[in-house]
């Protein structure tokens, strides 16, 4: 009996074990997710990352981006001085260890576009004789704008997926919103306006996704 009741104890012990780990994996991103009715009704009820984007591309984003948006030759010369000193003061970053990402805006001459890459790279020379890059598609990657306004939160999402999708629908809107309608592949040899977010690569090169594009 004394065995019996041992056993019981042993495995009731090793159940509330299993309970806690479960609990404690429950929002872990990457790991499987045992959740209460509750939470999965409030997931089910949770913004998806294209319905976000939709409701606050044009309220937001791009109205962010143009107001805060400082003058690219300026962003360039403060990091080629000081790169941690210009992030802190032009930048934001979406965590610890992330790059620096810039809302940036300028005029330049657009001297080429590659069309053979996947990412379209157009070159633009501003007055200063210096050079950018923009991307045109058709593959636009990377999270600078999600990054650069400051408001789009890791904690506004169910998990890591979702937050990542964020950036991907922002540059699908940037694909049809911006590049598609200035006509961005017959820009060579214009001069051209731009407002957009570039993450802080190795070297100092800046490769921008654009929020706005027009012939100037």
């Amino acid at each position: 009996m004394l065995l019996t009741s041992r056993r019981s104890a042993a495995v009731a012990v090793a159940l509330a074990a299993l309970l806690a780990i479960a609990a404690a994996c429950g929002r872990v991103p990457g790991i499987y997710t045992y959740e209460s009715a509750d939470q999965a009704k409030a997931d089910q009820n949770a913004t998806s990352p294209q319905a976000y984007v939709d409701d606050n591309w044009q309220s937001k984003i791009v109205p962010t981006v143009h107001d805060k948006a400082v003058e690219v030759t300026t962003v360039m010369a403060a990091i080629e001085k000081d790169p941690d000193a210009a992030g802190k003061q032009y930048g934001h970053r979406s965590g610890e260890g992330s790059p620096y990402a810039y809302m940036v805006k300028g005029t330049g001459t657009v001297t080429k576009i590659d069309t053979e890459a996947p990412t379209g790279p157009m070159t633009v020379e501003l007055p200063d004789k210096k050079t950018i890059t923009i991307a045109t598609g058709p593959v636009i990657a990377g999270t600078a704008v999600r990054d650069a306004v400051g408001f789009i939160a890791f904690g506004d999402f169910t998990n890591q997926i979702e937050y990542a999708d964020v950036a991907n629908q922002i540059n699908n809107r940037v694909k049809t919103d911006v590049i598609a309608k200035a006509g961005a592949k017959d820009l060579t040899g214009q001069k051209i306006t731009f407002y957009g977010a570039f993450s802080a690569l190795a070297g100092g090169a800046i490769f921008l996704v654009p929020t706005e594009l027009a012939a100037a």
